[in-house]
Order: structure tokens, then sequence, then C-alpha cells
């Protein structure tokens, strides 16, 4: 059996505030049972509550209030849930994110390493890859660059070609000045394999550069403290191009230890 009860009551029922049940009647995400045409007084259904529980739980997960009517509106239970589970799996890759954030923050407070960043010099000559490029923004770049060597290992296979070394992409100016700028990711190939990979992908030759080299041991987050010290190093001994910097994935979060990446970080250098 269910009841009518008005918006004052309904409020304690739902432990929403009377101004935010206005509110949500406004934008016509909980929708009073009735309402008196003569005074406006407004009122909730019993059958309601579960409705606004869940409302005040998913705005509390910060939900955006269209995700939310799509919640209510899901058809029927399993696509609620799936609604639901994907909102989860999103805030679980932010308190992720958040964690790795706070610890490269505290990693800040403490006193300045002592030992100096290892920097390599290194000739690289030209060489054939597998490639896959476009303009990608700084906040997409983790999704980016999962999908499309995703794309470029599936068509080494499909071709039956086995990649001549790690991984790579290449960063433009842009990328970094505007937070929007030309990314190409690449495998390396041979150059007998050049004509096999061209049928399933686009096939560049990268061009010889001469580099100074870091590794980067740790999380994403930590990203910009070895882009800074080898940044430095270089401006302080070297002359860097305005050329794009590569960065070469010897093992990711998935297949490294608990530290995280480890990655190369190329800048690109006009003499010693």
């Amino acid at each position: 059996m269910t009841a009518t009860v008005p918006i004052g009551e309904f409020s304690r029922l739902s432990y929403l505030s009377v101004k935010a049940l206005r509110y949500y009647h406004e934008i016509e995400l909980l929708e009073p049972a009735a309402v008196d045409p003569g005074t406006g007084y407004r009122f909730y259904s019993t059958d309601q509550v579960d409705q606004a529980h869940l409302i005040r739980r998913l705005r509390e997960l910060n939900m955006p209030v269209p995700e939310i009517k799509a919640v209510l509106a899901a058809p029927d239970r399993a696509a609620r849930d799936e609604a639901l589970r994907a909102h989860l799996e999103r805030m679980e890759a932010e308190l992720t994110r958040t964690r790795d954030v706070v610890a490269s923050l505290r990693t800040l407070l403490l006193p300045p390493a002592s030992i100096p960043l290892a920097v390599e010099y290194r000739s690289v000559a030209s060489h054939p890859a597998l490639v896959l490029g476009e303009t990608v923004g700084r906040d997409g770049i983790g999704d980016w660059c999962d999908t499309s060597f995703g794309t470029l290992y599936q068509g080494l296979a499909r071709a039956e070609i086995e990649p001549a070394g790690p991984a790579g992409a290449t960063y433009d100016m842009e990328f970094f000045e505007q937070e929007n700028g030309e990314v190409m990711a690449y495998v390396p190939i041979t150059p007998a394999d050049r004509s096999r990979a061209a049928v399933v992908g686009r096939v560049l030759e990268l061009p010889a550069r001469r580099f100074a080299v870091a590794v980067h041991l740790g999380p994403f987050t930590e990203f910009d403290r070895t882009y800074g010290a080898l940044g430095s190093h270089v401006a302080e001994h070297d002359t860097a191009l305005a050329e794009p910097v590569r960065e070469i994935y010897l093992a990711g979060p998935d297949d490294a230890d608990e530290s995280g990446y480890i990655t190369e970080i190329c800048w690109p250098i006009g003499r010693l």
C-alpha cells in the first residue's frame, strides 16, 4: 500500500531538503506525484522514496544530471545497472588518478634528490615503422595511445610481422604549448617488412636524429618531473631542437614492476 505525503514529510523520508526537491522538480529529475492546482503544494508518493535515495547517492558521486536521468529512464534493471557500473568504473579510474597525483605531490615536499638524472646521448639511424598519427588533446592521450597501439599491433599480427623494437610515440611542440597537437604512435619494423606492413597501415621512415635520453621509471603522474629534469639538462648543456620529442615504451603498468611505467624520453638535440 502506498501513501501520498506533502513535500516536508517527503523531505524527511528521502533525506533531501525541500530546496533540493523543488530544484529536482524544476529540472524534471524527480517530479511530484501531484501538485495542488490552487496552492502549488507538492505531494509525493511513498513509491518514490527509493528513487529519491538513488538520486541522492548519485549526486553525492557527482554523476551529471543528464546521466541520472538516463539511469532513471532505463527500460529495465539490467540497463540501469549497466549505466551505474559504467559510472562507478569512471569514478574508480578517477580515484586512482587522484591517489597518483597525491603521491606525486608528496614527493615534491621531500628534499630534492641528491642523485642527478642519468642522461645518455644517442644517435638513432632512420628506420621504418608502422604509424598512426592524429591531433590529440592532452586530456585524451592515455585512451588514444591505448587504442592506437592496439590497432598497430593487430595490424602487424594480421600481416604476420614481428616488431623490430619497442613501440614509441612522437609529440610535437603544439602538444605541450597548446595541450593539443600532433601525436604519432609507432611500432618499428625491418626494411624487409615495409611492403607487407603497408598493406595493413601507414608506413613511415622515422628520420635519423641525435637525442639526449633519460629513463622515466614510475607512474604517469611523475612524467612532468622527468621531462623537467631532462629538458633543463639539455637547456644547460646542449642545443635543443624544436622537433618532436620521442618516447619509447619499454614497459607499461601491466608488465612493469610495481614502480609503474618504464619509458625512455628522447630529447632532440643539435649537437653534443
